[in-house]
This record gives structure tokens, C-alpha cells and sequence, in this order.
């Protein structure tokens, strides 16, 4: 699967952009050299110019401050690497036993974050980035962190429409910074598509990312359509939290919710994970394989998003990307109700 451009940008992105949250001691603090290696190994299984997605929230900037000085290390040059930062949190002094913007995700964090979303905001959290990341480089690539959340914590309905404007007024920003040529691409990423929707009513992006709505689990028709208009409007897609959070390879979370299967709102979950499993171990083909390969099915899609803690799950990726799996397979997870029937695109 060769590079493509994201939409009608210029940016050529890989058919796998990187997360780097782990940089950032998400759950637990990976040592410098474990970090190194992680971005050693992004030169080595990616055709072309490397992407990568990163954020202010990310252990409140460290995600930021990794990236620079391990490029610095490693010798990279500005043109060799895309860097798309997720704005929305800014760095600030610790002044609690542990940051208070997502207590508990971070491990060993000396700063805390909290939100700036607003037109003078989100150019604040975009020039700190650029100082966090230590000047050489730079983000050609930005969005508004996490708007669904910022829209979901509204009071009541005005309180939603203030925060809508907030929004718009940020992009406002990022489309001056684009203008200027700060930046080539400005996009949003969401886990809810429908806010997607209803801001690109509004602000016509150059990208959009799905977060844990297009996967081998959730792929209903209105997605598919939804992505062929942006097609149309020549906006690109960037598809990431492929395995819901981990539930569809065997774990314990559905969309960032502990599940259970004692529950019975989540038997069903845990009913269809069982018949996936069966049809992926009768044709020999891991779940995390079958759901990457999924994921990068629709042709609107440019490329997947992931955020592999382990080098060598990088390189198998690699490998997978272009292998094929036999059209029977999708035949019998269509035949079980495990695809859509009417999923045009296997």
C-alpha cells in the first residue's frame, strides 16, 4: 500500500501515521531509550516521509518534548518527518499530587494541562507546542483536540452553543495560521462522527480522523456515505482507534469503558468478540490483523492511525500492509453478521 496525499493537500502521508502517547508515560513511564527505539523504528517500516500524531495533552506536553530531542538524537531532518499536533491543552505548573486534566492515565508527569479552546487559546497551545518541540520542528499538520468532549461537558443548551462558537472561533485561528503558512492542513479528530458532521456545517476541513467509529465492529451505512462526501469535497480521512479500545483483540475496555461479561447491556459485546474470534482462528488470521486490514478497506480512507507501545509490532504492521487475506475470510465474517452484508468494499 503506497503513500498517499491527505485529501488535496500536499501532505503525502503513509498508509500508518504514529501515536505517540506512549511517549508521554501514558499508563506507565517508558525509559528514553524504550522511547528511542519506538522512533528509530517509524524510520524503518515507513515508505517515504514519516507521520506522526501527537498532542499538548500527551503528559501535558512531555509527548512534545520527547519528539524534539529524540529527532535531535537521532539525527532526522525537519523534511524526513510530518508532525500533526492535536491542540486544545496547555502546559501548567503541577500543583496537585497528580495532573488534574485526566487523572490517573499519566504516570510520573511534572506538569499539568488544562483547556484552551478559543481563538486567542488555541494559538497559545500552538505556540507552545512549537517551543515544546524545540524549534527545528515544527506541526504542519493541526487540529482542535477532542471537540466532542468539549461540546459533551456543556451544562445545558446555551451553555453548547457558547462552546460551539469557542470551536469555530479556534479554527478561525488555525485557518490564519494555514494563510500564513504556518501550517499545510488543518482537520479534526472525534470519537463521536456526528460532531464531525455538524461542524463541517461550519468549517470546511482539510481532514478529518474517526476515533473508534470505523472499524471491523462499527461501520454503519451513514458512515460510509458521510466519508464518500468528503471524498467528494476532496477532504481527507485519517481512521485510528481501530480495535475499540483494545476490546476487539481481547481486552477489557469498549470505547475507553471497562466492560464486562457478567453485565447483560454488555453481553452482546462479548457474544459477537466470540464469533469474530472463531472465524479469525479458523483461517489463521490474528483479530488485530483482521481489524487493521478492515480499517484501511474504504478507499476514502488515506490512512490508519496507530499507537503500537512495542517496536516490534511496527514491523509486523509493516508486513501486513501488504499481504492479502483470502476473500473467503470476509465472505464468512459478512455470512456471520460480523460485516455489514451491505459493506460494498469486501
Amino acid at each position: 500500500m503506497k503513500p498517499r496525499t491527505l485529501g488535496l493537500t500536499d501532505i503525502v502521508c503513509p498508509r500508518i501515521i504514529y501515536g505517540t502517547s506512549f511517549l508521554g508515560n501514558l499508563y506507565r513511564e517508558l525509559s528514553w531509550d524504550e522511547k528511542l527505539s519506538l522512533m528509530k523504528e517509524w524510520f524503518k517500516v515507513t515508505d517515504g516521509k514519516v507521520m506522526i500524531d501527537s498532542a499538548g495533552k500527551y503528559g501535558a506536553g512531555l509527548a512534545l518534548e520527547v519528539i524534539g530531542k529524540g529527532l535531535m538524537e537521532l539525527g532526522v531532518l525537519p523534511r524526513e518527518i510530518t508532525i500533526s499536533n492535536k491542540l486544545g491543552w496547555y502546559r501548567v505548573p503541577l500543583e496537585t499530587d497528580e495532573p488534574t486534566f485526566e487523572p490517573g492515565a499519566w504516570a510520573n508527569l511534572k506538569y499539568d494541562a488544562v483547556q484552551k479552546i478559543s481563538y486567542d487559546g488555541i494559538l497559545e497551545c500552538w505556540q507552545q507546542g512549537c517551543d515544546l518541540l524545540g524549534g527545528t520542528y515544527k506541526p504542519e499538520v493541526v487540529s482542535v483536540h477532542d471537540p466532542d468532549e468539549y461540546l459533551a461537558a456543556a451544562e445545558d443548551a446555551s451553555d453548547r452553543e457558547k462552546r460551539l462558537k469557542d470551536i469555530v472561533e479556534a479554527y478561525k485561528a488555525l485557518f490564519e495560521l494555514k494563510e500564513r503558512g504556518e501550517v499545510t492542513a488543518v482537520g479534526i479528530g472525534s470519537k463521536d462522527w456526528l460532531v464531525i458532521k455538524e461542524l463541517y456545517e461550519r468549517v470546511k476541513f482539510d481532514w478529518v480522523m474517526f476515533a473508534n467509529k470505523f472499524t471491523v465492529y462499527h461501520h454503519p451505512t451513514e458512515i460510509v456515505e458521510f466519508m464518500k462526501l468528503l471524498e467528494n469535497d476532496g477532504v481527507g480521512i485519517i481512521n485510528s482507534a481501530v480495535f475499540n479500545a483494545g476490546f476487539l483483540t481481547g481486552g477489557d475496555y469498549f470505547d475507553y469503558r471497562l466492560v464486562s461479561a457478567d453485565d447483560p447491556a454488555d453481553k452482546p459485546l462479548f457474544e459477537w468478540r466470540e464469533k469474530f474470534f472463531k472465524v479469525c482462528e479458523q483461517f489463521d488470521i490474528a483479530p488485530g490483523d483482521a481489524c487493521l486490514k478492515f480499517a484501511l478497506s474504504a478507499p476514502q480512507i488515506s490512512a490508519v492511525a496507530l499507537n503500537p507501545s512495542k517496536p516490534t509490532r511496527m514491523a509486523h504492521n509493516k508486513v501486513l500492509l501488504d499481504s492479502e487475506f483470502p476473500a473467503s475470510f470476509w465472505q464468512e465474517l459478512k455470512k456471520q453478521g460480523i460485516v455489514e452484508s451491505e459493506y460494498p468494499y469486501l
